[in-house]
Protein backbone atom coordinates (compact mmCIF):
# COMPACT_ATOMS: atom_id res chain seq x y z
CA UNK A 1 0.00 0.00 0.00
CA UNK A 2 1.37 3.36 -1.02
CA UNK A 3 2.15 5.98 1.57
CA UNK A 4 -0.67 8.61 1.53
CA UNK A 5 0.34 12.12 0.61
CA UNK A 6 -1.62 13.60 3.52
CA UNK A 7 -2.78 12.16 6.86
CA UNK A 8 -5.49 13.92 8.85
CA UNK A 9 -5.89 13.94 12.59
CA UNK A 10 -9.16 13.00 14.30
CA UNK A 11 -9.69 16.59 15.36
CA UNK A 12 -9.21 17.81 11.79
CA UNK A 13 -11.75 15.34 10.48
CA UNK A 14 -14.25 16.22 13.17
CA UNK A 15 -13.72 19.93 12.54
CA UNK A 16 -14.20 19.39 8.79
CA UNK A 17 -17.44 17.50 9.38
CA UNK A 18 -18.60 20.35 11.62
CA UNK A 19 -17.82 22.93 8.94
CA UNK A 20 -19.69 20.88 6.33
CA UNK A 21 -22.76 20.61 8.56
CA UNK A 22 -22.64 24.28 9.49
CA UNK A 23 -22.41 25.27 5.86
CA UNK A 24 -25.49 23.35 4.76
CA UNK A 25 -28.48 25.82 4.58
CA UNK A 26 -30.99 23.03 5.20
CA UNK A 27 -29.29 22.00 8.45
CA UNK A 28 -28.86 25.56 9.71
CA UNK A 29 -32.53 25.83 10.68
CA UNK A 30 -35.03 23.01 10.53
CA UNK A 31 -38.01 21.58 12.45
CA UNK A 32 -37.77 18.02 13.74
CA UNK A 33 -40.65 16.01 15.20
CA UNK A 34 -39.98 13.19 17.64
CA UNK A 35 -40.41 11.70 21.11
CA UNK A 36 -38.21 12.81 24.03
CA UNK A 37 -36.10 10.15 25.73
CA UNK A 38 -33.11 10.13 28.11
CA UNK A 39 -34.06 13.63 29.26
CA UNK A 40 -31.66 15.23 31.78
CA UNK A 41 -31.37 18.74 33.17
CA UNK A 42 -27.94 19.56 34.61
CA UNK A 43 -27.17 22.10 37.38
CA UNK A 44 -25.68 24.34 34.72
CA UNK A 45 -29.20 24.84 33.34
CA UNK A 46 -28.51 23.01 30.08
CA UNK A 47 -30.98 20.32 28.95
CA UNK A 48 -29.79 17.18 27.17
CA UNK A 49 -32.09 14.60 25.59
CA UNK A 50 -32.66 12.45 22.53
CA UNK A 51 -35.36 12.63 19.89
CA UNK A 52 -36.52 9.32 18.54
CA UNK A 53 -39.08 7.85 16.21
CA UNK A 54 -39.80 4.30 15.11
CA UNK A 55 -36.58 3.95 13.10
CA UNK A 56 -33.94 6.28 14.54
CA UNK A 57 -32.69 8.57 17.29
CA UNK A 58 -30.91 11.93 17.45
CA UNK A 59 -28.99 13.65 20.22
CA UNK A 60 -30.21 17.13 21.21
CA UNK A 61 -29.11 19.93 23.50
CA UNK A 62 -31.10 22.93 24.78
CA UNK A 63 -28.86 25.52 26.40
CA UNK A 64 -29.83 27.44 29.53
CA UNK A 65 -30.61 30.69 27.69
CA UNK A 66 -33.15 29.02 25.39
CA UNK A 67 -34.49 26.78 28.20
CA UNK A 68 -35.35 29.85 30.30
CA UNK A 69 -38.14 30.74 27.86
CA UNK A 70 -39.87 27.34 28.23
CA UNK A 71 -43.35 27.56 29.76
CA UNK A 72 -43.62 23.79 30.31
CA UNK A 73 -41.38 21.06 31.66
CA UNK A 74 -40.11 18.52 29.08
CA UNK A 75 -40.65 14.89 30.08
CA UNK A 76 -39.65 11.50 28.71
CA UNK A 77 -42.24 10.17 26.27
CA UNK A 78 -43.53 13.64 25.34
CA UNK A 79 -43.96 14.22 21.61
CA UNK A 80 -42.49 17.55 20.61
CA UNK A 81 -41.49 19.65 17.61
CA UNK A 82 -37.97 21.07 17.89
CA UNK A 83 -36.49 23.91 15.89
CA UNK A 84 -32.71 24.23 15.69
CA UNK A 85 -29.55 23.61 13.74
CA UNK A 86 -27.56 20.44 13.09
CA UNK A 87 -23.88 20.60 13.97
CA UNK A 88 -21.10 18.38 15.26
CA UNK A 89 -19.23 18.53 18.54
CA UNK A 90 -15.54 18.21 17.51
CA UNK A 91 -14.47 16.65 20.78
CA UNK A 92 -16.38 13.38 20.28
CA UNK A 93 -17.30 13.63 16.61
CA UNK A 94 -21.01 13.22 17.31
CA UNK A 95 -23.52 15.38 15.52
CA UNK A 96 -26.47 16.74 17.45
CA UNK A 97 -29.40 19.10 17.17
CA UNK A 98 -28.82 22.44 18.91
CA UNK A 99 -32.36 23.47 19.89
CA UNK A 100 -33.50 27.06 19.97
CA UNK A 101 -37.22 26.37 20.44
CA UNK A 102 -39.20 23.43 21.83
CA UNK A 103 -42.97 23.03 21.72
CA UNK A 104 -45.34 20.13 22.37
CA UNK A 105 -46.61 18.32 19.32
CA UNK A 106 -50.39 18.56 19.05
CA UNK A 107 -51.33 20.37 22.28
CA UNK A 108 -50.23 23.97 22.60
CA UNK A 109 -47.26 24.92 24.69
CA UNK A 110 -49.32 27.04 27.09
CA UNK A 111 -51.90 24.30 27.50
CA UNK A 112 -49.24 21.76 28.44
CA UNK A 113 -47.61 24.22 30.84
CA UNK A 114 -51.01 24.96 32.41
CA UNK A 115 -51.79 21.27 33.00
CA UNK A 116 -48.33 20.54 34.41
CA UNK A 117 -48.47 23.49 36.80
CA UNK A 118 -52.03 22.68 37.83
CA UNK A 119 -51.06 19.09 38.69
CA UNK A 120 -47.97 20.20 40.60
CA UNK A 121 -49.78 22.78 42.75
CA UNK A 122 -52.69 20.45 43.36
CA UNK A 123 -50.32 17.80 44.73
CA UNK A 124 -48.83 20.45 47.03
CA UNK A 125 -52.30 21.16 48.46
CA UNK A 126 -52.78 24.72 47.15
CA UNK A 127 -56.27 23.84 45.89
CA UNK A 128 -57.42 22.21 49.14
CA UNK A 129 -60.94 23.49 50.01
CA UNK A 130 -60.08 23.27 53.72
CA UNK A 131 -57.63 26.15 53.27
CA UNK A 132 -60.17 28.51 51.70
CA UNK A 133 -61.29 31.41 53.90
CA UNK A 134 -64.89 32.67 54.13
CA UNK A 135 -65.64 36.12 52.75
CA UNK A 136 -66.58 38.87 55.24
CA UNK A 137 -70.33 39.60 55.02
CA UNK A 138 -69.88 43.39 55.24
CA UNK A 139 -66.33 44.36 54.15
CA UNK A 140 -65.31 47.86 55.14
CA UNK A 141 -62.33 48.08 52.75
CA UNK A 142 -61.87 46.24 49.45
CA UNK A 143 -58.58 46.16 47.53
CA UNK A 144 -58.64 45.78 43.73
CA UNK A 145 -55.35 44.33 42.46
CA UNK A 146 -55.64 45.01 38.75
CA UNK A 147 -54.71 47.41 35.99
CA UNK A 148 -55.92 50.95 36.74
CA UNK A 149 -56.49 51.65 33.05
CA UNK A 150 -58.73 48.73 32.10
CA UNK A 151 -62.49 48.62 31.77
CA UNK A 152 -62.62 45.90 34.44
CA UNK A 153 -61.58 48.21 37.28
CA UNK A 154 -64.18 50.81 36.27
CA UNK A 155 -66.91 48.19 36.21
CA UNK A 156 -65.93 46.88 39.65
CA UNK A 157 -65.81 50.38 41.19
CA UNK A 158 -69.21 51.23 39.70
CA UNK A 159 -70.87 48.02 40.93
CA UNK A 160 -69.30 48.21 44.38
CA UNK A 161 -70.47 51.82 44.76
CA UNK A 162 -74.00 50.97 43.69
CA UNK A 163 -74.36 47.83 45.81
CA UNK A 164 -72.47 48.81 48.97
CA UNK A 165 -71.32 52.47 49.12
CA UNK A 166 -70.19 52.02 52.74
CA UNK A 167 -67.13 50.07 51.58
CA UNK A 168 -63.89 51.91 50.85
CA UNK A 169 -62.33 50.80 47.55
CA UNK A 170 -58.53 50.73 47.30
CA UNK A 171 -57.09 50.29 43.79
CA UNK A 172 -53.64 48.69 43.82
CA UNK A 173 -52.25 49.31 40.30
CA UNK A 174 -50.34 46.42 38.72
CA UNK A 175 -49.62 45.14 35.27
CA UNK A 176 -51.86 42.26 34.29
CA UNK A 177 -50.06 41.23 31.10
CA UNK A 178 -46.45 40.74 30.15
CA UNK A 179 -43.30 39.39 31.73
CA UNK A 180 -43.43 41.71 34.76
CA UNK A 181 -47.12 41.17 35.53
CA UNK A 182 -46.80 38.08 37.73
CA UNK A 183 -44.15 39.70 39.93
CA UNK A 184 -46.19 42.86 40.42
CA UNK A 185 -49.41 40.98 41.21
CA UNK A 186 -47.72 38.66 43.75
CA UNK A 187 -45.90 41.61 45.36
CA UNK A 188 -49.17 43.55 45.72
CA UNK A 189 -50.93 40.56 47.32
CA UNK A 190 -48.03 40.03 49.72
CA UNK A 191 -47.99 43.71 50.73
CA UNK A 192 -51.74 43.77 51.37
CA UNK A 193 -51.54 40.62 53.46
CA UNK A 194 -48.58 41.73 55.55
CA UNK A 195 -50.13 45.15 56.30
CA UNK A 196 -53.72 43.93 56.67
CA UNK A 197 -54.63 46.79 54.36
CA UNK A 198 -58.06 45.44 53.39
CA UNK A 199 -60.86 43.12 54.49
CA UNK A 200 -61.20 41.57 51.03
CA UNK A 201 -59.09 41.42 47.86
CA UNK A 202 -60.26 41.12 44.26
CA UNK A 203 -57.56 40.35 41.71
CA UNK A 204 -58.08 39.86 38.00
CA UNK A 205 -58.53 41.51 34.65
CA UNK A 206 -60.81 41.55 31.61
CA UNK A 207 -60.93 38.91 28.92
CA UNK A 208 -58.20 37.98 26.48
CA UNK A 209 -56.29 35.11 24.99
CA UNK A 210 -54.56 32.48 27.09
CA UNK A 211 -51.32 34.34 26.47
CA UNK A 212 -52.90 37.56 27.75
CA UNK A 213 -54.17 35.87 30.93
CA UNK A 214 -50.97 33.92 31.56
CA UNK A 215 -49.78 36.08 34.48
CA UNK A 216 -52.55 34.53 36.59
CA UNK A 217 -51.18 31.05 35.80
CA UNK A 218 -47.72 31.82 37.20
CA UNK A 219 -46.56 30.13 40.41
CA UNK A 220 -45.66 33.36 42.28
CA UNK A 221 -49.24 34.61 41.91
CA UNK A 222 -50.71 31.26 43.01
CA UNK A 223 -48.48 31.06 46.08
CA UNK A 224 -49.14 34.71 47.00
CA UNK A 225 -52.89 34.03 46.95
CA UNK A 226 -52.45 30.85 48.98
CA UNK A 227 -50.38 32.52 51.71
CA UNK A 228 -52.43 35.74 51.84
CA UNK A 229 -54.27 35.99 55.20
CA UNK A 230 -56.98 38.14 53.58
CA UNK A 231 -59.75 36.40 51.57
CA UNK A 232 -59.10 36.67 47.81
CA UNK A 233 -61.60 36.59 44.94
CA UNK A 234 -60.16 35.64 41.55
CA UNK A 235 -61.84 37.46 38.65
CA UNK A 236 -59.91 36.72 35.46
CA UNK A 237 -61.34 37.04 31.99
CA UNK A 238 -64.77 35.73 31.04
CA UNK A 239 -66.70 32.76 32.43
CA UNK A 240 -65.07 30.11 30.15
CA UNK A 241 -61.57 31.33 31.10
CA UNK A 242 -60.00 29.29 33.90
CA UNK A 243 -56.62 30.09 35.46
CA UNK A 244 -54.48 28.68 38.25
CA UNK A 245 -55.49 31.70 40.36
CA UNK A 246 -59.12 30.54 40.16
CA UNK A 247 -58.22 27.20 41.76
CA UNK A 248 -56.18 28.75 44.57
CA UNK A 249 -58.42 31.72 45.42
CA UNK A 250 -60.98 31.56 48.20
CA UNK A 251 -63.71 32.25 45.62
CA UNK A 252 -63.75 32.26 41.84
CA UNK A 253 -65.86 34.82 39.99
CA UNK A 254 -66.89 34.41 36.37
CA UNK A 255 -65.97 38.02 35.51
CA UNK A 256 -64.66 41.11 37.33
CA UNK A 257 -68.22 42.47 37.45
CA UNK A 258 -69.42 39.22 39.01
CA UNK A 259 -66.61 39.48 41.58
CA UNK A 260 -67.89 42.90 42.67
CA UNK A 261 -71.38 41.43 43.05
CA UNK A 262 -70.08 38.53 45.14
CA UNK A 263 -67.87 40.75 47.31
CA UNK A 264 -70.58 42.91 48.90
CA UNK A 265 -74.28 42.68 49.71
CA UNK A 266 -76.84 44.67 47.74
CA UNK A 267 -77.96 47.65 49.80
CA UNK A 268 -81.43 47.61 48.17
CA UNK A 269 -81.89 43.96 49.04
CA UNK A 270 -80.67 44.65 52.56
CA UNK A 271 -83.12 47.58 52.92
CA UNK A 272 -85.90 45.26 51.78
CA UNK A 273 -84.90 42.59 54.29
CA UNK A 274 -84.70 45.17 57.09
CA UNK A 275 -88.13 46.55 56.18
CA UNK A 276 -89.57 43.03 56.13
CA UNK A 277 -87.97 42.30 59.50
CA UNK A 278 -89.40 45.55 60.90
CA UNK A 279 -92.88 44.52 59.74
CA UNK A 280 -92.54 41.11 61.33
CA UNK A 281 -91.27 42.65 64.58
CA UNK A 282 -94.20 45.12 64.60
CA UNK A 283 -96.70 42.32 64.07
CA UNK A 284 -95.14 40.15 66.76
CA UNK A 285 -95.02 43.08 69.20
CA UNK A 286 -98.68 43.86 68.58
CA UNK A 287 -99.56 40.19 69.10
CA UNK A 288 -97.63 40.06 72.38
CA UNK A 289 -99.35 43.24 73.59
CA UNK A 290 -102.76 41.82 72.67
CA UNK A 291 -102.08 38.57 74.56
CA UNK A 292 -100.77 40.51 77.56
CA UNK A 293 -103.91 42.68 77.54
CA UNK A 294 -106.09 39.55 77.61
CA UNK A 295 -104.11 38.13 80.54
CA UNK A 296 -104.35 41.47 82.37
CA UNK A 297 -108.11 41.60 81.89
CA UNK A 298 -108.47 38.04 83.14
CA UNK A 299 -106.33 38.85 86.19
CA UNK A 300 -108.27 42.02 86.96
CA UNK A 301 -111.52 40.03 86.95
CA UNK A 302 -110.16 37.44 89.38
CA UNK A 303 -112.00 37.41 92.73
CA UNK A 304 -108.70 37.69 94.59
CA UNK A 305 -108.08 41.16 93.21
CA UNK A 306 -111.73 42.16 93.62
CA UNK A 307 -111.93 41.13 97.33
CA UNK A 308 -108.47 40.49 98.82
CA UNK A 309 -109.80 40.15 102.45
CA UNK A 310 -112.05 37.29 101.43
CA UNK A 311 -109.04 35.37 100.25
CA UNK A 312 -107.28 36.00 103.57
CA UNK A 313 -110.34 34.86 105.51
CA UNK A 314 -110.51 31.62 103.58
CA UNK A 315 -106.84 31.00 104.21
CA UNK A 316 -107.28 31.77 107.90
CA UNK A 317 -110.13 29.26 108.16
CA UNK A 318 -108.03 26.69 106.41
CA UNK A 319 -105.17 27.40 108.83
CA UNK A 320 -107.49 26.95 111.84
CA UNK A 321 -108.72 23.65 110.47
CA UNK A 322 -105.18 22.37 109.89
CA UNK A 323 -104.12 23.58 113.34
CA UNK A 324 -106.98 21.72 115.07
CA UNK A 325 -106.30 18.60 113.08
CA UNK A 326 -102.61 18.74 113.95
CA UNK A 327 -103.26 19.24 117.69
CA UNK A 328 -105.70 16.32 117.76
CA UNK A 329 -103.16 14.06 116.12
CA UNK A 330 -100.47 15.17 118.59
CA UNK A 331 -102.75 14.51 121.60
CA UNK A 332 -103.63 11.06 120.31
CA UNK A 333 -100.00 10.21 119.71
CA UNK A 334 -98.97 11.56 123.12
CA UNK A 335 -101.64 9.46 124.90
CA UNK A 336 -100.44 6.31 123.18
CA UNK A 337 -96.84 7.02 124.16
CA UNK A 338 -97.85 7.60 127.79
CA UNK A 339 -99.62 4.25 127.96
CA UNK A 340 -96.58 2.53 126.44
CA UNK A 341 -94.29 4.29 128.93
CA UNK A 342 -96.42 3.11 131.87
CA UNK A 343 -96.30 -0.48 130.65
CA UNK A 344 -92.54 -0.37 130.29
CA UNK A 345 -92.12 1.12 133.79
CA UNK A 346 -94.26 -1.64 135.32
CA UNK A 347 -92.26 -4.31 133.55
CA UNK A 348 -88.99 -2.74 134.65
CA UNK A 349 -90.14 -2.43 138.24
CA UNK A 350 -91.21 -6.07 138.30
CA UNK A 351 -87.75 -7.15 137.18
CA UNK A 352 -85.86 -4.80 139.49
CA UNK A 353 -83.42 -6.52 141.96
CA UNK A 354 -84.50 -3.99 144.58
CA UNK A 355 -87.84 -5.73 144.76
CA UNK A 356 -86.02 -8.98 145.61
CA UNK A 357 -83.95 -7.27 148.30
CA UNK A 358 -87.12 -5.81 149.79
CA UNK A 359 -88.36 -9.27 150.46
CA UNK A 360 -85.36 -10.10 152.74
CA UNK A 361 -82.80 -11.32 150.24
CA UNK A 362 -79.20 -10.05 150.08
CA UNK A 363 -76.41 -10.00 147.42
CA UNK A 364 -72.81 -10.89 148.39
CA UNK A 365 -70.00 -9.37 146.28
CA UNK A 366 -66.28 -9.33 146.41
CA UNK A 367 -64.52 -5.96 146.69
CA UNK A 368 -64.07 -5.91 142.91
CA UNK A 369 -67.85 -6.24 142.42
CA UNK A 370 -67.95 -9.91 141.44
CA UNK A 371 -71.16 -11.61 142.76
CA UNK A 372 -70.60 -14.68 144.99
CA UNK A 373 -72.95 -17.42 143.90
CA UNK A 374 -71.62 -20.40 145.97
CA UNK A 375 -69.91 -20.91 149.34
CA UNK A 376 -67.21 -22.77 147.51
CA UNK A 377 -66.19 -19.47 145.92
CA UNK A 378 -65.13 -18.12 149.34
CA UNK A 379 -62.42 -18.92 151.84
CA UNK A 380 -61.97 -17.99 155.53
CA UNK A 381 -60.78 -14.42 155.85
CA UNK A 382 -62.36 -13.18 152.57
CA UNK A 383 -64.02 -9.78 152.85
CA UNK A 384 -67.40 -9.53 151.20
CA UNK A 385 -69.81 -6.65 150.64
CA UNK A 386 -73.38 -7.74 151.35
CA UNK A 387 -76.09 -5.56 149.83
CA UNK A 388 -79.46 -5.42 151.59
CA UNK A 389 -82.52 -3.30 150.94
CA UNK A 390 -81.20 -0.20 152.75
CA UNK A 391 -77.45 -0.36 152.02
CA UNK A 392 -74.22 -2.46 152.12
CA UNK A 393 -72.65 -4.50 154.97
CA UNK A 394 -68.92 -5.40 155.05
CA UNK A 395 -68.45 -8.99 156.28
CA UNK A 396 -65.54 -11.37 156.83
CA UNK A 397 -65.84 -15.07 156.08
CA UNK A 398 -65.11 -17.32 159.19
Amino acid sequence: MEQPSQVFSVSQVNQYIKSVLDGDPLLSGLFVRGEISNYKCYPSGHHYFSLKDAEGTMRCVLFRREAASLRFRPENGMKVVVYGRISAFPRDGQYQLYCSHLSPDGAGELHVAFEQRKEKLQQEGLFNPAHKKPLPPFPARIALVTSPAGAAVRDMIRILGARWPLAEVLVVPVRVQGAEAAGEISAALTWLGENRAADLIITGRGGGSMEDLWAFNEEPVARAIYHCPIPVISAVGHEPDVTIADYVADLRAATPSNAAELAVPDQNELYHRLAQAARVMTQQTALCISRARVRLQAASNHRLLQNPMRYLEERRMELDYLQGKTLGALRLSLGKERERFARLCASLDAMSPLKVLGRGYAIARRPNGTVVRSRQETAPGDVLRVTVTDGDILCEVK
